[in-house]
């Protein structure tokens, strides 16, 4: 079985290149770029299929354009992910001390918790 997704219509063939999906509450159809999985709710259209497409009376219908050269990463988003990888390759800095060996009272305690006694 071919891993390529195909146009939902019946006894088409051809591979799908939209994505079909319906938002009821606003009488929309929206036609856009091919998903990047498929759902259960949406329908995968041909080029075809995609250009005969019609909606109910009173429905509209939005036709989202697929731009051929944003299918791959951007250069914004390379930068972006490199600045990730390097803000995740650095050293993580020392922890500050949980007490402070000058305040005796705080020995043992840990943090911003410490024990009240009726002095205090």
């Amino acid at each position: 079985m071919s891993l390529a997704r195909r146009c939902s219509r019946t006894a088409c063939g051809r591979p799908a290149v939209n994505t079909l999906t319906y938002v009821y509450a606003d009488q929309t159809a929206v036609l856009g770029p091919l998903a990047t999985y498929a759902e259960p709710h949406a329908y995968d259209l041909c080029d075809v299929h995609s250009e005969r497409l019609s909606a109910p009376r009173g429905w509209e219908v939005l036709r989202l354009a697929s731009d051929q050269k944003a299918q791959g990463p951007s250069s914004d988003d390379l930068l972006a992910l490199a600045d990730a990888v390097r803000e995740a390759a650095r050293p993580a800095p020392a922890p500050a001390p949980l007490h402070s060996t000058d305040d005796p009272t705080r020995g043992a305690k840990r943090g911003h918790l410490r024990v009240l006694t009726p002095t205090d």
